[in-house]
């Protein structure tokens, strides 16, 4: 499953999503960090098709894990080569501008 949460902010809808089991987890290399938290990530459990249809509407999105990041790839939103891995977990950000 993967964990979803939703931010309005005026015109943007920002989509924080990631592999469920990664919640409340840190992630840390050489030079990048980042801490999955509930209370960012944490929201509605999803599966990958739902998550589809909200990074439809996204402006912005903070996807982590495989099956999060992979859905993105798949809709073309994100180019495997930009991917990065923090301690092997991928993490992508995404921003479309209209």
């Amino acid at each position: 499953m993967i964990s979803i949460k939703i931010y309005k902010q005026g015109n943007d809808i920002l989509v924080g999503a990631c592999d469920e089991k990664l919640i409340g987890k840190k992630f840390v290399d050489v030079k990048f960090q980042i801490d999955v938290t509930r209370e960012f990530y944490g929201g509605e459990r999803i599966t990958a098709e739902v998550l589809k249809k909200y990074l439809e509407n996204a402006t912005i999105a903070n996807l982590v894990g495989e099956k999060t990041v992979q859905c993105a790839i798949k809709m073309g939103l994100v180019d495997p080569d930009c991917v990065m891995r923090i301690k092997g977990i991928p993490h992508a950000q995404v921003v479309r501008m209209f």
